[in-house]
């Protein structure tokens, strides 16, 4: 199954040819569309890695096998209802995760990811991290916080929202004490902080700050280590101990790279461990890779030039346990040896081939789950205006086909199994994966799933017929005498009379009454 991670290193001069005939090849693939439950043979990151002399010694996914020839589980997830487990695999040999076997098992209940399981022949699994110097132990992250859609299959990515994280400590085959690699990570730029450290990559088996140097992993976020930085991030940084490096200096020297907050992001480290490092990111969706940094190791003080990794892996978390950060992970990859840019080029062609967060082929402009839709008032001031999220409220505003791509994107909403009750719905937001549509003090707001009993409840919403006898009407799932009301182009959750302003009975039954549309954008 995993010959293709095995394979006996070319020439030098062989190795770039064939990964920029791989780089071309899967380029005008992803430009032509194509997007199926399968690739080519030998299309996948680790088996162009292992075509060009760089093995794989770690591939993480919920989303897909990251090898042709992978046919097994990608994570398992745990069952709240009774502690039950089960694997969720691949539809197919290096296809997309069958997500459908997560929703029937985690039915009537809420799961949580249990374990990562890695691909390559290595089985450096990940699991939930236990108690370091810096954090107490983790949680698993809920196993239905974010969905998306790759390869056109509903699947779910791993959303951490703090004191959640993954190790592997002592893992087989990563760097160790100076030895080349390299990793990436597919992630987002709409779900991140500035606390330390969400964080993929090599780090101390010990899960405490055992010195500079003894750490290699991607970081990614806005926690700005050394100043200056330039934009507002996330930025792709290199953690390796006690530093989050943009470059030798620490600071950015790239003063183009203000940061990425791209829904889809590549984010890459690599390292020869003795004398040079570089990072690079990307938007995961299309167009290439941006070199952010290529140079020596850092010189702010000793102890980077060699380097002194020590081969465990982590996952959301600092090397330390440090876990007040929040991110996301849809796949990663760490190899053996430092890859050609020729190789990173052509794993970013097949990533944009993925179709991250492309079309879902339920029909739009409906409340089916997977359906992407608008939401329009029918109270007769207002029948130009959608409910969309500005500045992470829930507002009002008026949308046409000449709007702004922000303005449709902002009122488009992916329709979903209710947080709560799979027979409702929830809304999450269609340019930021993770964010739901909830309530909160009765005013709706976009925020990111943080699994908690709580937010499911406020997520949740159960469709009626429309009050005024037009379009639909939804009710709060845990105030269901309270209905999703549009009032001085606020959006709230509302009853019909009472306390508040926006209880007020005036058009009442107008404006909690929404045409279900066509999505601005799909």
């Amino acid at each position: 199954m995993f010959a293709t991670a095995h394979r006996t290193p070319l020439p030098h001069l062989k190795k770039a040819l064939l990964a920029l005939f791989a780089a071309v090849g899967l380029l005008i693939s992803a430009l032509v569309g194509g997007t199926g439950t399968a690739q080519a043979a030998g299309s996948l990151p680790c088996d162009i890695y292992a075509s060009a002399g760089t093995a794989c010694v770690a591939a993480h996914s919920t989303t897909r096998a990251l090898y042709t020839a992978y046919n097994g589980p990608l994570y398992q997830v745990k069952r709240a209802s009774d502690g039950g487990t089960a694997n969720v695999g691949v539809l197919s040999a290096g296809g997309y995760a069958n997500a459908a076997a997560q929703n029937s098992f985690c039915a009537g209940t809420t799961c949580v990811i249990n374990v990562i399981y890695d691909q390559s022949p290595r089985h450096n699994d990940l699991y939930i991290e236990p108690a370091g110097t810096a954090g107490p132990a983790n949680s698993g992250a809920p196993a239905d916080a974010l969905p998306v859609t790759a390869g056109g299959h509903q699947v779910y990515g791993v959303s951490f929202s703090g004191h959640m994280g993954y190790r592997h400590t002592a893992a087989a085959g990563v760097a160790v004490n100076g030895q080349a690699e390299g990793m990436y990570m597919v992630t987002s730029g709409t779900h991140v902080n500035n606390r330390c450290c969400f964080d993929y990559g090599n780090a101390e088996v010990k899960i405490a700050d055992t010195g500079n140097g003894h750490m290699d992993a991607i970081n990614f976020g806005t926690e700005c280590w050394f100043a200056p930085c330039n934009g507002s991030g996330p930025w792709v940084q290199a953690d390796l101990e006690n530093g989050l490096f943009q470059s030798n200096l620490g600071h950015s020297t790239d003063s183009s790279d203000t940061g990425n907050s791209a829904p889809f992001v590549t984010a890459l480290l690599k390292n020869n461990g003795q004398n040079y490092f570089a990072t690079k990111d990307g938007n995961a969706q299309s167009g290439g890779l941006n070199t952010r940094y290529s140079g020596p190791e850092p010189s702010t003080s000793s102890g980077y030039s060699p380097m002194h990794q020590e081969g465990s892996i982590v996952l959301g978390t600092g090397g330390d346990n440090s876990n007040g950060s929040i991110g996301s992970f849809f796949e990663g990859v760490m190899t053996s040896g430092l890859p050609t840019d020729a190789a990173d080029n052509a794993v970013q062609a097949d990533i944009v081939s993925v179709g991250y967060g492309g079309r879902s082929p339920v029909t739009a402009g409906t409340l089916s789950p997977g359906s992407t839709l608008s939401l329009r008032a029918t109270t007769a001031c207002c029948t130009t205006r959608y409910i969309r999220h500005q500045n992470n409220n829930a507002v009002t505003s008026p949308v046409s086909s000449g709007s702004s791509a922000l303005d449709k994107g902002d009122s488009s909403w992916i329709v979903r199994p209710g947080l709560a009750k799979s027979s409702c719905v929830s809304f999450e937001s269609r340019n930021y994966p993770g964010d739901f549509l909830r309530h909160s003090d009765y005013q709706l707001f976009r925020r990111p799933m943080d699994g908690s009993a709580l937010f499911r409840a406020d997520a949740t919403f159960c469709p009626q017929s429309g009050k005024n006898g037009e379009g639909t009407s939804f009710a709060s799932y845990n105030f269901p005498d309270r209905f999703i009301r549009h009032y001085d182009n606020t959006v709230y959750v509302a009853a019909d009379g009472g306390p508040n302003a926006f209880d007020s009975s005036t058009s009442w039954a107008d404006d909690v009454s929404w045409v279900v549309s066509a999505p601005w954008t799909p």
